[in-house]
């Protein structure tokens, strides 16, 4: 399929470009020393994700210890209570640890490994993905430090202690708003400072070539299993593909399966309390072009040109920019972004949980309150949703925040 110019047939072979490019997206906007680092992970990257023993090693950890494939459900009831169009989710709750970020940390440990690594870094912001690279340096044998900030370490108390039950050393990180644009900040200084011996598991398809390249390529399972998935329950595609979008990883995994088929796919960001700046985390939305963490991308930036302040009622969520393949293919337009606010997201969150039984993450239910309203305005049809992870870190938020509904 060739959409506006792009050949879909031939995408992956040529975006990101040698120098980690989508279109002017992406790249590697660091120091010369960490340029000479990023090149040595790239080099190693593209050495063992050509190698048998790489992939058959990830193709038994993905059966064997992680559960994969997960399932796709339909979701009957609530597809009935909303009409004629029939809503399915791809069900990455079910993967080991509770959400997709464990796809590709435990390819990015296994390349710490190859390459002789000795401590594993990354952020977090809802801890989904500092559990995931805590469980994969456990599995491996690797130090693992994870940085996050005050504030989500206060909203995710049940993964903190997680983290620290699979013995990673939890960074508490307090300046700024001291959530998960600061914790990035963090991690990357201390990956600069431990480059050597340490590589950075960045937590998303964004950062400095070659990570969101590598993240995606490692969550691209979801998107390939979920297409033959619903293929052979239904014997078609779906009509909408739809999934939440903070930094993209769940999102860039799913849409990976569907870029070359007739397919609608919408990335959903957080509006969180409206339109104002630093009341939402809707970069595409509302952003400009900027760099920021070693990749150029769309940003929201405050009045100096510096990253604004954001928030989302997410965690995972609430940071202000997207990876620069999400932006590569927000100007292209074969991704359609939209917005879904903090109210719609909990009333989503509540309606799955009572008509479903799926607890979702609140993430994830910004993709489920964005699919619903979607239903209601097709009339005919189904919409499949990356549901990328489960809820057990957020109900004691939720309770406490917006009550028992």
């Amino acid at each position: 399929m060739i959409f506006n110019n792009v050949d879909f047939d031939t995408y992956f072979k040529h975006y990101p470009d040698a120098n980690g490019y989508f279109g002017k997206y992406g790249g590697a906007y660091v120091s010369d020393e960490l340029k000479t680092a990023m090149a040595e992970i790239n080099e190693a990257y593209f050495t063992i994700c050509k190698s048998a023993k790489f992939i058959n090693e990830l193709r038994r950890i993905r059966r064997d210890f992680q559960g994969r494939p997960t399932p796709i459900t339909h979701l009957e009831r609530l597809s009935n209570a909303l009409g004629n169009v029939q809503l399915y989710v791809k069900r990455e709750d079910l993967n080991h640890t509770g959400a997709h970020k464990l796809n590709h940390c435990m390819g990015e440990v296994l390349l710490a490994k190859f390459m002789g690594k000795k401590k594993v870094i990354a952020e977090t912001g809802a801890g989904q993905h500092g559990v995931a690279l805590a469980t994969a340096a456990a599995y491996f044998g690797l130090e693992c430090d994870i940085y996050m900030g005050t504030v989500d370490i206060a909203k995710q108390a049940p993964n903190v202690a997680r983290m620290k039950i699979l013995g990673a050393n939890v960074v508490e990180v307090t300046h700024g708003l001291a959530t998960l644009k600061e914790a990035v900040d963090a991690a990357f200084d201390a990956y600069t400072r431990e480059y050597k011996d340490a590589i950075y598991c960045i937590g998303s398809v964004l950062g400095p070539h070659p990570f969101p390249m590598m993240v995606r390529d490692f969550q691209s399972v979801v998107g390939i299993e979920a297409r033959a998935q619903f293929t052979e329950m239904t014997g078609e595609l779906p009509d909408a593909v739809v999934a939440c979008v903070g930094g993209g990883s769940n999102s860039m995994g799913m849409f990976a399966g569907f870029l070359n088929d007739p397919v609608d796919i919408y990335g959903v960001e957080p509006l969180g309390r409206g339109t104002a700046l630093g009341d939402h985390a809707a970069s595409l939305t509302y952003g400009t072009e900027g760099i920021m963490h070693g990749f150029n991308s769309i940003m929201l930036k405050d009045e100096n040109g510096d990253p604004a302040p954001v928030y989302s009622v997410a965690s995972g969520l609430d940071y202000p920019s997207s990876g620069p393949e999400h932006a590569f293919l927000h100007d292209l337009g074969r991704v359609k972004y939209d917005v879904i606010n903090d109210e719609e997201t909990i009333d989503a969150f509540y309606t799955l949980s009572r008509m479903e039984g799926i607890i979702p993450a609140i993430e994830s239910a910004h993709a489920v309150a964005y699919g619903m309203k979607l239903a209601k305005t097709m009339g005919r049809g189904s919409v499949l949703m990356c549901l990328s992870g489960r809820g057990d870190k957020d109900m004691d938020y939720v309770i406490k925040e917006y009550g028992m509904r």
